[in-house]
């Protein structure tokens, strides 16, 4: 209960709050009242009926009621009281990610796949339904008690780069070089064989480096972007990198942290073994010089709550993977950072969850969006999260944005989506 009228009270409202269970207590109270109750207490009150989630300490199938669908659904619904449903309970199942923890059907990459959840399957995934709520509460309150001040703050949008493959040809060594000319050889793409030899002979720009154009949109526009580095320390399937002892490696990691923030990208292959994980941040640190406290799964590999408890344990106190990469939206829900609460062990952590709600790779590969429609995902995406002043995270990389044939389109598609609706609202 603590937990989550903080999140949605403080938090997000930027209200000062605090609990009381003496009812005397709560009547004689002059300010703003919420009444948290089966029965009225107070002449002026908010008065909220609780479902009996909150007061359960199991985890357990839950029969969530949902009424209504997209921005008007609610869970939880009430038939008495101030408001139409259990706005904490609601906001709790949804924050704490609760269904993640129940038994499953995982995508191909054992994953939790998006149309397992709630908000997929009654059709507010692509809304952040938790700050509508909000607005609902705020004019509630507002309505009783005229003097409440809310501190909502304002719409912010925030950049971050997954650096999966810092180059596609450069750097990797001749044996790989030489696999791929035969590759593409095979599968008779003449024009890829053309266009790496053109790269490695310095006669071309690799397809992937983005690098400059992106420092360069940076300083053409606020931004404040995150990178988030894979620094796998062995070779697999899902990490095909630059080792990160080569020397241009090094630079490029060097270089990004001193302007901006970064972070690690755990590698697949440390999804299941924790002293890689450490040594991965480890190896991070070491290039910065600084301590590695930001972090995104590769792949979003996650399962709650393991991988949390994992990343905490490294001294991750930021992470940024809740969403999901089968379908941009809000996967819990919210666009603002959040505490992640430990269902398991009832417990308030100290690791903020910062959503995302549009990656490109989801949108190419997944949603199979042109970049045409992809940039009106994006804008539906904005316009609706700036609705209700929030927080707009977005995931690309850095081979979207370069030069690498059908891709260069989303490059256009970015840079025209940053000037035209994040900078042309603002």
């Amino acid at each position: 209960m603590r937990y989550i009228a903080e999140e949605l009270l403080c938090h997000i409202g930027g209200l000062s709050i605090s609990f009381t269970s003496d009812k005397n207590e709560f009547i004689t109270f002059e300010e703003a009242r919420i009444n948290y109750s089966g029965e009225p207490i107070a002449p002026v009150e908010l008065w909220i009926i609780p479902a009996d989630l909150l007061f359960e300490n199991d985890i357990r199938a839950q029969d969530v009621p949902v009424k209504g669908e997209g921005e008007d659904a609610v869970l939880f619904p009430a038939h008495k009281g101030d408001l139409d449903f259990d706005i904490f309970a609601a906001a709790f199942y949804l924050l704490s990610r609760y269904e993640e923890y129940l038994p499953f059907t995982p995508d191909l990459y054992g994953r939790y796949n998006h149309e397992e959840s709630i908000a997929w399957r009654y059709g507010f995934l692509q809304v952040p339904l938790v700050e509508v709520w909000m607005e609902k509460l705020r004019k509630a309150l507002s309505e009783r008690f005229s003097r409440l001040a809310f501190h909502a703050g304002s719409f912010q949008f925030i950049p971050t780069y997954d650096v999966d493959m810092a180059y596609s040809y450069l750097h990797k060594g001749w044996m790989r070089n030489a696999g791929g000319v035969c590759l593409s050889l095979l599968s008779g793409d003449l024009k890829a064989v053309k266009k790496r030899i053109a790269v490695l002979a310095g006669k071309s720009a690799d397809p992937f480096d983005a690098w400059e154009w992106l420092h360069t949109l940076h300083r053409k526009h606020p931004l404040q972007p995150v990178y988030f580095f894979l620094v796998a320390l062995q070779r697999g399937d899902f990490d095909k990198n630059i080792p990160p002892g080569k020397q241009i490696m090094k630079e490029l990691i060097s270089s990004h942290s001193r302007d901006y923030t970064t972070g690690v990208h755990p590698s697949w292959k440390s999804g299941d073994d924790d002293k890689l994980l450490a040594a991965e941040i480890k190896t991070l640190e070491d290039i910065t010089g600084e301590p590695v406290i930001n972090s995104r799964q590769h792949f979003l590999r996650m399962t709650l709550p393991v991988t949390y408890e994992r990343l905490i344990q490294q001294g991750i106190t930021h992470d940024f993977s809740m969403g999901y990469a089968g379908m941009n939206g809000f996967r819990a829900s919210v666009s603002r950072t959040f505490r992640w609460y430990h269902l398991g062990q009832e417990k308030i952590t100290g690791l903020h969850v910062q959503p995302f709600c549009f990656m490109d790779a989801t949108a190419y590969y997944y949603q199979k969006l042109s970049p045409g429609e992809g940039y009106a995902e994006l804008t539906r995406l904005h316009d609706i999260t700036r609705k209700v002043n929030g927080t707009m995270m977005t995931i690309w990389h850095n081979d979207f944005l370069g030069t690498g044939g059908l891709l260069e389109e989303w490059r256009k598609t970015y840079a025209l989506f940053l000037s035209e609706i994040v900078y042309g609202n603002a």
